[in-house]
């Protein structure tokens, strides 16, 4: 597979979703700096913009959009099938 770095992909997302760096970092208990480090990372890896900033105010570029849609999405199936393992595993330990 040639995907890019989880962490940076899971900041970007957390960042496109919430419109927000900060709210990103909350979210994923890492440093506003920290989120932005990730997503310079992704945009390296990609080789182009995924945001665009403004003062405090933060847009999708189109890339940024495609990308946002296809990631939010996967980890939602992903959060909804380790729930459902969890529930199977502590059913299974009772």
């Amino acid at each position: 597979m040639e995907l890019p770095p989880a962490n940076a992909l899971r900041a970007f997302e957390a960042t496109a979703r919430l419109m927000s760096v900060s709210k990103a970092g909350d979210e994923l208990s890492v440093t506003h700096a920290a989120v932005s480090h990730h997503i310079r990372h992704l945009e390296e890896w990609f080789g182009q913009k995924l945001l665009r900033k403004s003062g405090r105010n933060i847009a999708l570029t189109e890339a940024g959009r495609a990308l946002s849609a296809v990631a939010t999405d996967c980890f939602r199936q992903i959060e909804a099938q380790c729930r459902s393992l969890r529930r199977a595993g502590a059913a299974r330990s009772v």
